[in-house]
């Protein structure tokens, strides 16, 4: 439903044509290779492969195909991430629909679009801390794994596993595993 808001929205654009819409995030590359649009606009929360991996695949083999987010996702740690996908824009779903049809715009002309509160907040917070494995882990762990569950998938004691889930609090000063969850997954971590 909101897709085909979005996409009735732009066709009222006198200069914007929408020439394809998917509704999973593994389309989007199969899609953006037959139409080759100028831009591709991606909701970051997409069945089958979410967008900031399809971003990432659109930068890597249609260099060409820019980026645009639109996403009700405006936390720091997104944006971020976004911008490690080489993403061109980066709006907020409730933006008016002048902003987007502008957004759209500038970067189908190679300029780059961020929400200039989301620009900040990104700007203000702190890289994660964790190292890839301990992410991993403690995602494990979020997702409801037991330790010997996590240990028995990642091939490792389940010795190693509690002393990475240990680490993992104290890097974030956390109080318990469940807190350490809660900092990660509010700074979007996870």
């Amino acid at each position: 439903m909101v897709r085909g808001a979005l996409v009735a929205l732009l066709n009222l654009e006198q200069d914007i044509e929408v020439v394809a819409e998917v509704c999973s995030g593994d389309k989007i590359l199969p899609m953006a290779a037959e139409y080759l649009p100028d831009v591709a606009i991606i909701d970051i929360d997409l069945p089958a492969k979410d967008g900031l991996a399809a971003a990432s695949e659109l930068y890597q083999q249609l260099p060409s195909v820019r980026t645009l987010i639109l996403t009700s996702l405006g936390r720091p740690g997104t944006v971020r991430r976004a911008l490690d996908a080489k993403v061109n824009g980066f709006l907020l779903k409730d933006a008016p629909a002048d902003k987007l049809a502008n957004a759209v715009r500038s970067v189908a002309i190679g300029r780059r679009v961020i929400d200039s509160e989301l620009a900040l907040s990104a700007w203000e917070t702190e890289d994660c801390p964790l190292t890839p494995r301990e992410v991993e882990i403690l995602r494990l762990a979020a997702n409801g794994r037991t330790v010997a569950d996590i240990a028995a998938e990642l091939f490792l004691s389940p010795g190693t596993v509690r002393n990475y889930l240990a680490t993992v609090v104290t890097k974030l000063n956390a109080r318990n595993r469940v807190d350490a969850i809660r900092i990660a997954t509010d700074s979007d971590w996870l």
